[in-house]
C-alpha cells in the first residue's frame, strides 16, 4: 500500500527537468504530483496538501517566490516545506528565497544526491515515521523502523492500520484531522474505503492504547474529525 508514501509536489516549467525531477524523486519511494506552472501548483496545494514542495523560482506568470509567499502567508499551507530551485547564486537571491518562507535554497545545476538528501531532510520535520524516527508523545513511543509502540513499560501490539494512524497522529499531536484526510494519508488515494472505517479503526486504536489504564488521548472534534492531544 501506498499510503505512507511522502508526497512530493515538483513545480517545474521545463517538462525535461520536471520528469527528471519526478524520476529521482519516484525512484527513491516519494509519491510525486507535478505542476507546470505556479498557478496549476497552488490549485493542487489546495486540493490534496503534499508533504513537500520542490519549487522553482523563475516560471512564466506567477513566479516560485510569489507561489512561495502565497504558501507561507496561509496558516493552511505554512508549514508545508518548500525547497527553492534556482539558478540564481547571488547571496542576494538566497536571502531573498530564504527571508520569503523557503525552508532551503538550491541553485542549478544541483547534484541529485544532494537534492535528495535535502528532501530527506525536510521530511524528518514534518513525517520523521517515513524516514524511521523514534516518534514521542506523552507516555507513548513509537518506532517506525521495527514497528514497534510501548505506553510506559507495556508493548501494545497494533494492527498495519491502527500502527499507521497512530502515526499520523503522532507526527502532528494536536492537528484534526478530518475522516477524508485520514482515509488520503492511511489508505492512500488509490483506494476506496468508506469513511466510517475510519471510526472503526480510531475505536480499535484507542483500545489498544487504553488496554493498560490510562487515559484515551485521542480526541474526537465533532464535525471535524479526531486528534491526538
Amino acid at each position: 500500500m501506498s499510503a505512507q508514501k511522502p508526497r512530493v509536489l515538483v513545480v517545474e516549467d521545463e517538462p525535461a527537468q520536471r520528469e527528471v525531477l519526478a524520476y529521482n524523486l519516484e525512484a527513491e519511494g516519494f509519491d510525486v504530483s507535478r505542476a507546470e506552472n505556479g498557478e496549476e501548483a497552488l490549485l493542487l496545494v489546495a486540493e490534496d496538501q503534499p508533504d513537500i514542495i520542490v519549487l522553482d523560482w523563475m516560471m512564466p506568470h506567477l513566479s516560485g517566490i510569489e507561489v512561495c509567499r502565497r504558501l507561507k502567508i496561509n496558516a493552511d499551507t505554512r508549514a508545508i516545506p518548500v525547497i527553492m530551485l534556482s539558478a540564481r547564486s547571488e547571496e542576494v537571491d538566497r536571502v531573498r528565497g530564504l527571508e520569503t518562507g523557503a525552508d532551503d535554497y538550491v541553485i542549478k545545476p544541483y547534484s541529485v544526491i544532494e537534492l535528495m538528501a535535502r528532501v530527506r531532510a525536510q521530511l524528518r520535520r514534518v513525517r520523521p515515521s517515513t524516514v524511521g524516527l523514534l516518534l514521542e508523545y506523552d507516555d507513548i513511543t513509537l518506532d517506525s523502523e521495527s514497528h514497534k509502540v510501548k505506553r510506559g513499560e507495556a508493548a501494545l501490539k497494533l494492527g498495519p492500520t491502527e500502527f499507521r494512524l497512530l502515526s499520523t497522529f503522532m507526527e502532528k499531536p494536536g492537528r484534526v484531522w478530518s475522516r477524508e484526510q485520514l482515509l488520503d494519508r492511511v489508505w492512500g488515494r488509490d483506494i476506496y474505503v468508506d469513511t466510517r472505517t475510519v471510526d472503526v479503526h480510531v475505536g480499535r486504536l484507542r483500545k489498544a492504547l487504553t488496554q493498560f489504564g490510562g487515559n484515551d488521548p485521542l480526541r474526537t472534534v465533532r464535525g471535524a474529525g479526531y486528534a491526538l492531544g
